[in-house]
């Protein structure tokens, strides 16, 4: 077997191969002879059948198993002997088209290696971690919102004609061409005008209503409506008012404290305190990560495999245009063009993205098994009554694996730059903290 270079520009590499005819044979043989002793013809014992006669059955199809693991050992030992590693799938392709058996195989190989990675020492890097607390307004501010959420209802005087927001108790009938139909009455049901809940167009026809009134309510049930027999008809529904009442939100006190699971009003305010300071330092370290990807940027620079640069690119512009059109939920659109914009943050992706990797593999940074399990996990909460499905789907699907391992193993490596950094705190206001992070999403 003979690797010839023709091709070393950059990170391009381009080999030619050759595999002589003598070792293709020989492999089959070998292929050949592993095989006999399970083979069964017609006119011969399991095991006898002659060489000339394998040869001549099966001689085609373990010929081309053959010159193609003759490629895959000639491109793993290139790899081995030269430590390139390819930043995409190597092109190989046959030369000589013509081929016959008895002729040596000439392949052409080409690729991008991917760049050698500086050494970067990160001890210099001065990052400011942004410490927020909990003030008592946004304490209080959370309270009030989680008593309008547990908010209850005081029935209004009687002459008071309901208002969207108010809750109608009533008592309903249903019918199609005057024939009642099944789950269509109710009694006593406790009915929020605009929360749409029913039919559209229902609780509409019910503000202006007081309790004790009686009201025909006019509705067309929806044509894509659960129930084929009743999509797209018309339908009366006799309704009577039995009481109105007015949203009241519930006291700030201990009680709502325990529909929230807390023992008490302080225990709560405690509780709510924990996750505002949890997601005030949630945002702080993407506001420090995003100075830590700057300061990383700036302190190396390496030759860039062009096609990674490229597909990034493409990427890029695809998910932008796609945001600045979301009407046009499919890809059966022009193509994209990569602007010099979407280049040149392709390259601080690819970058950063190639740098982060070789500093997690130097560190030997690991995503543990319990990692991914609560990564899939929290992605399948998004797919309520379905998640063992998702489960089972994402075992099966190693791209998206990786697509959830990934951000995983970033965020590792961003923590070992934290600790190696020179990070100093600073104590800011909500507001300052909501500024910073809207800086970084204006970028």
């Amino acid at each position: 077997m003979q690797v010839t270079e023709t091709l070393n520009e950059g990170l391009k590499r381009a080999y030619a191969i050759t595999i002589t005819a003598a070792e293709l044979s020989e492999k089959v043989d070998a292929k050949l002879l592993e095989a006999q002793p399970e083979v069964e013809l017609k006119g011969f014992r399991k095991g006898k059948v002659p060489m000339a006669m394998l040869k001549k059955q099966f001689g085609p199809r373990v010929m081309g198993e053959a010159m193609q693991e003759a490629v895959d050992g000639a491109m793993n030992e290139h790899f081995e002997k030269s430590g390139d590693r390819p930043a995409l799938q190597p092109d190989v392709k046959m030369t000589n088209e013509d081929w016959k058996e008895g002729d040596d195989v000439n392949v052409e190989m080409s690729y991008e290696a991917l760049p050698e990675i500086p050494e970067v020492d990160v001890s210099g890097v001065a990052l400011e971690k942004l410490i927020v607390k909990a003030e008592d307004e946004a304490v209080t501010e959370a309270l009030t919102n989680l008593a309008s959420t547990a908010q209850d209802f005081e029935a209004r005087d009687e002459a008071a004609a309901a208002e969207d927001g108010d809750q109608v108790v009533i008592d309903f009938v249903g019918s199609v061409d005057g024939e009642e139909f099944e789950g269509g009455a109710g009694e006593a049901y406790p009915l929020v005008l605009g929360s749409n809940s029913f039919i559209p167009g229902f609780e509409e026809q019910l503000v202006g209503t007081k309790a004790g009134e009686e009201k025909d309510v006019n509705v067309t049930f929806p044509a894509e409506y659960g129930a084929e027999h009743l999509a797209g008809k018309e339908a009366l529904f006799k309704c009577t008012v039995k009481e109105v009442k007015a949203p009241k939100a519930a006291e700030i006190d201990d009680e709502l404290a325990k529909k929230f699971g807390a023992e008490d009003l302080e225990a709560l305010k405690g509780q709510i305190s924990e996750r505002l300071e949890a997601e005030y330092t949630g945002a702080a370290r993407q506001v420090m990560k995003r100075a830590a990807l700057d300061a990383l940027a700036d302190l190396v620079s390496f030759d860039l495999p062009p096609s990674l640069v490229e597909a990034e690119a493409k990427q890029i512009a695809h998910q932008l245009w796609h945001e600045e059109n979301p009407e046009v939920t499919g890809h059966d659109h022009p193509e994209i063009e990569a602007t010099e914009e979407h280049t040149s943050l392709a390259e601080r992706r690819v970058r950063l993205g190639l740098l982060l990797a070789d500093m997690g593999q130097k560190a030997e940074v690991e995503v543990t098994d319990a990692e991914m399990t609560q990564a899939i996990m929290q992605q399948a909460r998004q797919y309520p009554g379905q998640e063992r499905q998702f489960f089972e789907f994402i075992q099966q699907n190693a791209q998206m694996q990786q697509q959830l391992r990934a951000p995983i193993f970033e965020d590792k490596v961003i923590d070992l730059v934290f600790e190696k950094a020179n990070v100093s705190e600073k104590e800011v206001s909500k507001d300052d903290l909501q500024k910073a992070v809207e800086a970084l999403e204006d970028e």
